[in-house]
């Protein structure tokens, strides 16, 4: 199983199910019917449009003859590749910005998160409005404004961005 685990992982169970079936040279629907599930449900699986709930994959790997939990233990690294691409990057968007807005520090070392009252105040002071909506989206509206209500800030106000 673990072979085949790292072969496929992180890629959707119902296309590595697809490429089984076709390798075996299964057709979906009398598949579908043979383990009494709907070939509607079966196909969208197939397709990567909905995801494999365990009592299904039991079912599927049973008939097949894979490892119990091969295609469970997928879809569980599929969902959380899909979560991970939706958290948010250690590091704002730097085409947005330009590098002579840090002119004194190498802009791939800064650390965003320790110096990020230090890098608002500096777009905030220097930058257009591009980089600014970068920065805003990176450190969230919160934190900007938190940031440019402290006291050594207080000219710098966030509504000069624009949403």
């Amino acid at each position: 199983m673990n072979a085949y685990i790292e072969k496929y992982k992180g890629i959707h169970p119902g296309i590595v199910l697809e490429r089984e079936l076709k390798r075996r040279a299964i057709k979906k629907r009398p598949f579908a019917l043979s383990i009494h599930e709907y070939p509607q449900t079966l196909n969208a699986i197939t397709k990567g449009r909905r995801s494999l709930n365990t009592a299904l994959a039991l079912k599927i790997e049973d008939k097949l003859g894979l490892e119990e939990g091969t295609l469970a233990v997928l879809q569980t690294y599929f969902d959380i590749q899909k979560e991970k691409s939706t958290l948010p990057s250690k590091t704002p968007n730097l085409s947005m910005l330009r590098k002579s807005l840090f002119w004194d520090t190498d802009i791939q070392k800064i650390d965003w998160k320790k110096n990020g009252k230090a890098v608002i105040q500096r777009v905030f002071e220097r930058g257009n409005e591009a980089e600014k909506k970068e920065i805003t989206r990176f450190y969230g509206t919160y934190r900007i404004q938190a940031v440019l209500d402290s006291r050594d800030s207080a000219p710098y106000r966030l509504t000069t961005v624009k949403k």
